[in-house]
């Protein structure tokens, strides 16, 4: 018969729809009673228990006792595990529906467990030297740990290079010359960001800088000056035309240098003398120091270093350190009196000043060092002599020489030319293993069998 309405039970058992009460039950209810009786009527333990709020079963709890109870759990992790999948229904029986899955954990237990203590100790050794190489040459860090004063000193030494932005008044650039530039800008920036140097890029192009003269490439001194006062922490300045590239950037200025400055530099200019410069001065009124050749033979009173070519001091490539005596030079290098009377004689402007200065002034010798100019400053084929063999002068590629000046080459040379071919050279010796192994191993391989060049 229709309900109207849902059924409930009763106490005491049973349902309030008529109809729904089982008359065969001696309860008067068709659902189980709460509690089953034993053989006596009473309830069975289990029962018993479970009403009087204990656990129903006993438990089992492991006490960590004997070696299979210990390491149970660690066997069992290591173990394949069948991983089924039953995404699709009825097809779940196929072949390759379910798999046996290894945990990934468990593999690198199981691949570890069967090495030998010595060959833990060689793997963990080699992944932490992976991990210090990544991180301390293959990242940025190396710029600044190198920066450091105890473990490199890089911000002891700040790099000016003379560039020409966006031309000159006289003169726009072309192609050539802004790929001139761009070379020389970014093989400046790949040497301080591997060492831990400062780079200030300076504008030398020709505009009417100052309110009373032009001073075109007199600029250096100024240059030198607020560099210094820009970079408080620096001590060594490196000052760089825009016509140099640098070809053994895994060289240190540290260590091609000033680590041993004492050695690499000399101070007596009749060594190399080719402006035929009395040295040193026969004056009777200067000290025992001033009449010197070698000065005080003090390596830390060293504050211009510079190099020396077939016609005289060479300024593309010198160094100037913080202090005093440099702060001295700079302001008679600048002297406007010197300028306006002398200028127009100078051929070479502030270079030929400073030969003026060192020669007149017995103060300026005791503090001033040459390097050989092959170490700092040498020149291409065609400078100086158009043989290009002077072994004082001109780049050597079997002594690995430093830094290459195409001093010079924009009258009647190729700059472009030379700058390619110089960074060609560079890279070329260089080269890493890996770029070793497939530029001359497997290109010759691909050369013999195709007969074609190629460049990976």
């Amino acid at each position: 018969m229709p309900l109207s309405r849902s059924p409930s039970p009763v106490p005491g058992g049973g349902w309030a729809s008529p109809g729904l009460t089982n008359n065969l039950s001696p309860s008067g209810r068709s659902s189980p009673t709460k509690a089953y009786a034993g053989a006596n009527g009473t309830p069975v333990m289990w029962e018993r228990q479970k009403n009087m709020g204990g656990a129903a079963y006993q438990s089992f709890s492991t006490q960590n006792q004997g070696f299979f109870s210990r390491h149970m759990r660690r066997i069992s992790r290591s173990l394949p595990r069948f991983k089924a999948d039953n995404s699709h229904g009825a097809e779940r029986e196929k072949i390759g529906q379910g798999r046996w899955n290894m945990p990934r954990l468990g593999r690198i237990r199981g691949i570890t467990g069967r090495m030998s203590r010595r060959t833990k100790m060689l793997l963990a050794l080699g992944l932490l030297f992976l991990l210090g190489y990544i991180l301390f040459y293959s990242t940025p860090l190396v710029y600044y740990y190198r920066r450091t004063s105890w473990l490199g000193g890089g911000q002891k030494f700040v790099i000016i290079l003379a560039a020409n932005v966006g031309g000159g008044v006289m003169e726009w650039k072309g192609a050539r010359e802004w790929a001139i530039e761009r070379d020389s800008i970014r093989n400046k920036k790949k040497y301080v960001a591997k060492w831990g140097y400062d780079l200030e890029i300076v504008d030398m192009s020709t505009k009417k800088r100052y309110a009373h003269e032009w001073r075109e490439s007199w600029e250096k001194v100024d240059f030198v000056r607020s560099t210094l006062r820009k970079y408080p922490k620096a001590e060594w300045v490196w000052w760089l035309d825009l016509n140099t590239f640098i070809m053994e950037p895994s060289k240190s200025l540290q260590d091609h240098i000033f680590d041993r400055i004492e050695d690499v530099t000399y101070r007596d200019i009749n060594e190399y003398n080719p402006l035929n410069i009395s040295h040193p001065p026969a004056d009777p009124y200067l000290d025992e120091l001033s009449q010197s050749p070698i000065g005080d033979g003090n390596p830390n009173s060293i504050h211009l270093m510079l190099s020396q070519d077939c016609s005289g001091f060479n300024l593309g490539s010198f160094f100037m350190r913080r202090g005093t005596w440099t702060d001295h030079l700079l302001d008679v290098w600048w002297d406007p009196v010197a300028y306006e009377q002398k200028h127009m004689e100078w051929e070479h402007k502030e270079q030929d000043a400073l030969e003026q200065l060192y020669t007149a002034q017995p103060w300026i010798r005791k503090s001033t060092a040459f390097l050989p100019q092959r170490m700092i400053n040498s020149f291409p084929t065609g400078a100086c002599s158009e043989k290009g063999n002077d072994p004082r002068i001109h780049y050597d590629q079997k002594d690995r020489d430093f830094l290459v000046n195409m001093a010079g080459c924009e009258w009647g040379r190729d700059c472009w030319g030379e700058m390619y071919n110089f960074r060609e050279l560079s890279y070329h010796l260089n080269r890493s293993l890996w770029e070793r192994f497939k530029e001359d191993l497997l290109c010759w391989i691909w050369f013999k069998l195709t007969g074609k060049k190629v460049k990976f």
